[in-house]
């Protein structure tokens, strides 16, 4: 690995400071970007770098007036650099641990529809407990959240998942069981009708999630179960465009009861209508199975979660 030969051919002076600078150059593809993010001027972190590729004898960037970009060498330097921070990262965590005080990063993913949790809240209160942690928080698909759990870009995720699936290769526990309702136009022939199944609303046009993601998957499966084709004109990627475009009578569309209701309640322009036969979907609270961090832990204890590893 380029890591190990760069410490063995520079008598171990290769330090984690060059490997921070590398990796904000790597994820900034921008030399000016990543001196900001290390709060250090760029002269100083350009020289820096430069040293490094005279030691390792090799270029980790391609640079040009306008880009900068990983060269083959940099792409195998950056997952042992990165490797190498995060266990450096980790030790640190681990040491303030054993005194009682939890430190380090906590990176934390999230669905755009989570409803089980109050993530802002949450996050408040974990905050007044565990002040000297960094909390990074992201948005995506679940898949990806998982993905990236697995992979140790994120420490613990709020998931949503069609019912029957589990997300793999991560620890998890149950948060809700949720079933979507129809959101139609406040105007539309729907609007007010006490319930309706889906094959009496499979001739309308829909709005959905992008094709392949979990959140589509839901509405997918169940009108594939029930035998049926609908016809979904739009995708969106957030609930607020999904919602803007049925207000605008382009479409309904079917979404998790729990999130969409209070969004509902103060929109006079949607209307909820129950489906009988209607998707559903399971909350998880996810993160890795492999040895939880310091912070990680805090988190699940504000949960009230137990990993598996510390029940009795």
């Amino acid at each position: 690995m380029l890591v190990i030969a760069a410490m063995n051919q520079n008598d171990g002076r290769v330090d984690l400071q060059q490997m921070r600078y590398v990796v904000a150059v790597a994820e900034t593809r921008n030399f000016t970007r990543a001196a900001e993010r290390c709060s250090v001027v760029q002269s100083s972190l350009s020289h820096r770098i430069a040293g490094l590729e005279r030691e390792l004898g090799v270029k980790l960037f391609a640079r040009s007036s306008r880009r900068v970009e990983l060269t083959s060498a940099g792409a195998a330097f950056l997952v042992g650099a990165r490797e190498c921070l995060a266990a450096a990262d980790r030790a640190v965590a681990d040491a303030a641990a054993a005194t009682g005080v939890v430190r380090g990063r906590l990176a934390v993913g999230v669905i755009v529809t989570t409803a089980a949790v109050d993530v802002p809240e949450l996050l408040q209160r974990y905050r007044a407990q565990h002040p000297d942690v960094h909390v990074l928080l992201r948005s995506g698909r679940s898949d990806e959240l998982v993905a990236a759990i697995r992979n140790g870009e994120l420490d613990i995720a709020f998931l949503g998942l069609p019912e029957g699936e589990r997300p793999p290769g991560v620890e998890t526990v149950v948060l809700d069981h949720d079933e979507h309702v129809l959101v139609v136009p406040a105007g539309h022939r729907l609007a007010g009708v006490s319930q309706v199944t889906l094959r009496e609303i499979a001739e309308e046009t829909y709005v959905d999630f992008v094709a392949g993601t979990p959140a589509r998957a839901q509405s997918d499966q169940a009108f594939a179960a029930a035998g049926l084709v609908r016809d979904v004109a739009y995708e969106a990627g957030v609930v607020e465009l999904i919602t803007r475009l049925i207000t605008r009578g382009l479409g309904i569309a079917l979404l998790p009861s729990a999130f969409i209701r209070p969004l509902a309640a103060d929109d006079p322009e949607l209307a909820l209508v129950p489906v009988v036969d209607g998707p559903h979907r399971i909350e998880y609270l996810a993160w890795s199975r492999f040895n939880p961090s310091p912070a990680t832990r805090a988190m699940l204890d504000v949960l009230g979660v137990r990993p598996p590893s510390t029940v009795s």
